[in-house]
C-alpha cells in the first residue's frame, strides 16, 4: 500500500488492528457529528494563495515555552496506545524525540511513566485527568516531576465520559466483550503476535504502579467511570497550581469565559479542543471555536488546538485562526497502528512537508508571518 497521507495510514490502521481498537481511535461521541466537523470545518477554512513574494527559505520551528520544537506540533495524549504497537507510548515518543517534537503521555497510558521517559532524552510531557483518587493525582504527578517531566497538560473536559456507541457495537465495551476481543485478535495473527503477544504487560502502567496490582482492559472503562469527578471546580486545582513547578496547560477548552478563567487560574497554556468529538456531540468543532478564544487570550498563554488536524495544512490553518502550535492525537495512532515507529516519524515527515508547501504558497517565510491574512475572508 502506498503512503502518502494520514489517509492512507488510516486505512492501513483499520487492516491490521482488531475492529475493538481500530473503532475506539475512530469514533467518538453519540452520531460523531461534532468529530466530522472537526475536520470538515478545518478543510472549509481556505488558505489565500499569493505568488512572487520572494519567500526563499521556510522556517517551521518554534518554541513551546523553554522548549525549541522542530515545528509548532505535539503529540497529544491518547490513551491506551500502548495496544497499537508493541509498547507503542515508546515507540512513539522515540519517533516524536527524533523529530524534534514532544510526546504528551496519556494517564491512562500503557507504558508507566518511567519506561516511556527512560526511553528518550527529550523530556516527555504528562497528561492528567480530573479524577477522585486525589492520592493517584498525587503519586502520578510526582513520579512524573522525579521522571523529568516539567509539561502538564490538564484535561478538563472529562467530568463524566461521553457515550461512545462504536464502542459497544465493537467489543470494546457491552456484552460478552472479553470474549469478542479474543475472537478477533485471533482473525488479526500480525497484530496478535506483534502486540497481543510480544507488547505484555497490558495494563495500564500508571494506574497499577500506584494500586500495586494489575488494571487490565476489562478493567480500563470501569475505573475511569469510577473515578472521573462531576463536582470539581477552579478551587479544587489550586492544590495542583501549587504543587506543579513547571508549566501547565489546561486541555479541553471550547468557550471564551473558560479561557479567560484559565488566565485567572494561572495556567501556562491552554487546548482549545472538543476531545476529539469524543466527549458531547453537538459542541462546536475546535476550527470554529478558536476563533474567539484566541481574540481575548492570546499573548496571555500559549494557545494549542486539538481535533481534526490530519495534514500540515491543517496544522497552519490552525495557526492563522490564532494556535501557537497544534496537538495531533488520531493521526499519529494510525501511523504508530500501521507501521510502528517509523510510521509516526514518516507522518511528522508528510505534516513538515505539507506546512512548509502550504507557508512557500502563502507568503509565510516562518511561524510568526502566519496569520488571518493567510486565510481567504468570508465575503
Amino acid at each position: 500500500m502506498i503512503i502518502s497521507s494520514s489517509t492512507d495510514y488510516r486505512e492501513a490502521a483499520r487492516r491490521r488492528l482488531p475492529p475493538f481498537l481500530f473503532h475506539y481511535i475512530d469514533g467518538g461521541a453519540y452520531a460523531e457529528h461534532t468529530m466530522r466537523r472537526n475536520s470538515e470545518d478545518l478543510s472549509d477554512l481556505a488558505l489565500r494563495q499569493r505568488v512572487l513574494k520572494s519567500v526563499g527559505e521556510v522556517d517551521i520551528s518554534t518554541t513551546f515555552f523553554d522548549e525549541a520544537v522542530s515545528m509548532p506540533v505535539a503529540l497529544a495524549p491518547v490513551g491506551l496506545t500502548g495496544m497499537y504497537a508493541r509498547r507503542g507510548e515508546v515507540q512513539a515518543a522515540r519517533a516524536a524525540a527524533k523529530k524534534g517534537i514532544p510526546l504528551t503521555l496519556s494517564t491512562v497510558s500503557v507504558c508507566p511513566i518511567e519506561e516511556v521517559q527512560q526511553s528518550v532524552a527529550r523530556p516527555i510531557w504528562f497528561q492528567l485527568y480530573v479524577l477522585r483518587d486525589r492520592g493517584f493525582m498525587k503519586n502520578v504527578l510526582e513520579r512524573a516531576w522525579a521522571a523529568g517531566i516539567r509539561k502538564l497538560v490538564f484535561t478538563v473536559d472529562m467530568p463524566v465520559p461521553g457515550a461512545r456507541y462504536r464502542d459497544a457495537h465493537s467489543g470494546m465495551s457491552g456484552p460478552n466483550a472479553p470474549l469478542r476481543r479474543i475472537l478477533q485478535a485471533v482473525t488479526h495473527p500480525a497484530w496478535a503476535v506483534d502486540v497481543g503477544l510480544l507488547g505484555k504487560p497490558h495494563d495500564l502502567g500508571n494506574v497499577s504502579a500506584y494500586r500495586k496490582q494489575k488494571t487490565n482492559l476489562s478493567d480500563y472503562v470501569g475505573w475511569l467511570g469510577q473515578n472521573f469527578d462531576p463536582s470539581i471546580g477552579w478551587k479544587d486545582l489550586e492544590w495542583i497550581r501549587d504543587f506543579w513547578k513547571g508549566p501547565m496547560i489546561i486541555k479541553g477548552i471550547l468557550d471564551p469565559e473558560d479561557a479567560r478563567d484559565a488566565v485567572r487560574f494561572g495556567a501556562n497554556g491552554i487546548v482549545v479542543s472538543n476531545h476529539g468529538g469524543r466527549q458531547l456531540d453537538g459542541v462546536l468543532s475546535s476550527a470554529r471555536a478558536l476563533p474567539a478564544i484566541a481574540e481575548v487570550v492570546k499573548g496571555d498563554m500559549t494557545i494549542f488546538a486539538d481535533s481534526g488536524i490530519r495534514s500540515g495544512l491543517d496544522v497552519v490553518r490552525m495557526l492563522a485562526q490564532g494556535a501557537d502550535g497544534v496537538l495531533i492525537g488520531r493521526a499519529f495512532v494510525y501511523a504508530l497502528a500501521a507501521a510502528g515507529g517509523a510510521g509516526v516519524e514518516n507522518l511528522l515527515d508528510l505534516f513538515a512537508k505539507e506546512m512548509r508547501v502550504a507557508m512557500t504558497l502563502t507568503g509565510a517565510r516562518s511561524i510568526s508571518e502566519i496569520s488571518a491574512d493567510s486565510l481567504v475572508r468570508a465575503a
